[in-house]
């Protein structure tokens, strides 16, 4: 990772951070699972995995998007979950080695996605494992983590929150909860004055299609209220597995949700290859502004290429 660029134009000094977003790597291969750990929701994702996602997510497609990656030399990389399948015990370890392979705890920064927390019995051997990468800043010896938590990076306020909970089969739904909610609006109301650029890490869409009920944040309503009140500058999520930009109403304008396809999507003809967003975050005066690029599979024969780049305003 390289430092956050200063340019000088004319009298005026313009600072820039290049921020890189990637998600829901679904880490293939899936470890063959014991017999005993094939029960309930598990076994069902087991199915799918056989019949359906191993056809679909591949490791090699992770690492070349990666390498693509690190290749622009971002100045911080956010990755909003879905490291692993169905939560099996031998499946966090290979989670862990990947993440080391694309950065350090403090040049990389994760929140947790539903298939991290597939069963509770397993959930806390990913936090254990991963908790480096999920930690806010002075947090370096608390026992136990804390969400929403803030890290600093350059100019940017990184907010990030856990929408990580067991759910039934058949079910993908999210929830910050109360307590998390009621946290996060303290927090965003203690940095009101402050004029870092926030960006917030969520791993569920903040509005999901009526056709994605199953999978959609249960408490969407109440953190769109908080983010109405207070506000960020961006928000990041993965989960769908799509290319996306939505906006939503902040207490300064409209704020901008962006999602990403699956970082081991293979290209299938049926769903957005494998993909991440970079953007390159400029303080300008008293103005931010932020362009956002997209890069990802275009095809078998170029592999990565730049596949969109917009402002966002």
């Amino acid at each position: 990772m390289h430092a956050c660029n200063s340019l000088v134009d004319g009298p005026k000094r313009v600072t820039a951070f290049t921020l890189a977003h990637l998600s829901d790597p679904h880490l293939p291969p899936l470890p063959k699972p014991r017999l005993r750990e094939l029960l309930g929701k598990r076994a069902l994702g087991y199915v799918n995995w056989v019949r359906n996602r191993k056809f679909r997510h591949a490791r090699e497609i992770v690492d070349v998007l990666t390498a693509d990656l690190l290749a622009q030399a971002p100045d911080h990389i956010a990755v909003t979950g879905d490291l692993v399948n169905i939560g099996l015990e031998a499946e966090f370890t290979p989670a862990i080695d990947w993440l080391r392979t694309i950065g350090s705890p403090h040049d990389v920064t994760l929140v947790p996605g539903n298939h991290d927390a597939y069963v509770a019995s397993t959930w806390p051997r990913g936090v254990d494992v991963w908790r480096d990468y999920m930690r806010g800043d002075g947090a370096a010896h608390a026992s136990n983590l804390q969400f929403p938590f803030e890290r600093r990076r350059g100019p940017l306020l990184l907010i990030g929150t856990s929408t990580a909970v067991p759910t039934a089969p058949f079910m993908a739904t999210g929830r910050l909860g109360a307590r998390q909610i009621a946290d996060l609006e303290a927090l965003l109301s203690q940095h009101a004055a402050d004029d870092a650029f926030k960006v917030l890490l969520i791993h569920h869409p903040p509005r999901s299609a009526r056709s994605r009920r199953h999978k959609r944040l249960t408490d969407a309503s109440d953190l769109l209220g908080v983010l109405r009140r207070h506000g960020v500058d961006l928000i990041l999520h993965g989960h769908d597995h799509t290319h996306s930009l939505t906006w939503f109403d902040g207490p300064a304008g409209r704020i901008p949700a962006v999602g990403v396809p699956s970082a081991s999507q293979v290209i299938d003809g049926k769903h957005d290859p494998a993909a991440y967003n970079l953007f390159r975050i400029v303080r300008d005066g008293h103005a931010w502004h932020c362009d956002w690029s997209v890069r990802g599979l275009a095809s078998p024969e170029t592999g990565v290429a730049e596949l969109r780049q917009q402002e966002l305003r």
